[in-house]
Parts: structure tokens; sequence; C-alpha cells
């Protein structure tokens, strides 16, 4: 089991950290230039492309992580890789109960009937800062993948 499910965790966990990353390092800061109308255009048109993408690799990574926590037979791979599966849980959850109420609310705005009062500045802080936490979760658990599949040569 571990020789497919390993290979599969690294790859998904590698593609969820790495979207994950690029959105740090180049979305991000690009968001940070926009105003309130063209954020909130920028914001929903990138989240209805991310979205399906990211829960299912993460779906897979933590599969994946179980599986070879569950069937391998040495220890230094069962504990790796159940320590990566819960690191990309993690990543599920604040994905789950931060970002992704957030992405919903960007996408239900009219870009040019933003609700009064609306702190643009405050959202973009908070859902960069959630994002970020995110996105070190991902990078964890593919170094814990990467370890395990090190360890388990």
């Amino acid at each position: 089991m571990t020789g497919v499910a390993l290979p599969l965790a690294l790859l998904a966990n590698g593609l969820a950290a790495g979207v994950l990353m690029a959105t740090v390092l180049g979305v991000v800061p690009f968001y940070m230039t926009l105003t309130a109308p063209s954020y909130v255009r920028a914001h929903a048109f990138a989240v209805g492309r991310y979205d399906p993408f990211q829960p299912a690799c993460l779906l897979v990574t933590f599969v994946a992580d179980v599986l070879v926590a569950a069937t391998e037979p040495r220890l230094a791979g069962r504990v790796l890789c159940a320590a990566a599966a819960l690191t990309a849980g993690s990543v599920v959850v604040v994905s789950l109960t931060r970002n992704v109420p957030m992405n919903r609310w960007v996408k239900a705005q009219n870009p040019d009937a933003l609700p009064a009062g609306w702190d643009m500045e405050a959202f973009r802080r908070t859902w960069a800062r959630w994002n970020r936490t995110r996105t070190w979760l991902a990078v964890l658990a593919l170094v814990l993948n990467g370890s395990a599949a090190v360890a388990l040569l």
C-alpha cells in the first residue's frame, strides 16, 4: 500500500502546498493593490478556480497518509504519515472555518454595490493571515510526507 499511497500523498500535498504558496507570494500582494470593486471581482474569480482543486488535493493527501499510517509496518512511516494526515486535516479545518466562509461572502457580493461600512482592508488582512496559516500547515505536511518517503527508502 505504501508504494502507491505515499507517492500519491506527496503529489497531492505538493500541488496543494504549491497553489497555496503561489497565492501567498503572488495573488495576495496583487489583491492588496486593488480597489474594493476590483478586489471583489478578482477574489471571486480566483475562488471559482481554486475551490474545486484545493479540497480534492487535500482530501487525497489526507486519505493517502491515513492509508500509509494504518498499513506501513515501519514505525517511522506510520508516525510521519499520521502527523502529515493531521497537519493536512488542519489545513482543511482552517479552510472550512476561516477562508471558505470569507470566500463565499466575497462571491456573493455585487462589486458595484458593496455593503456600506465594509472594511475591505481588515477583510483582506484577515483573509491573508488565515491563508498564510494554512499555507504553512500544507508545507509542514509536505515536509512530513517527504521525510516519510526518505525514511522508507
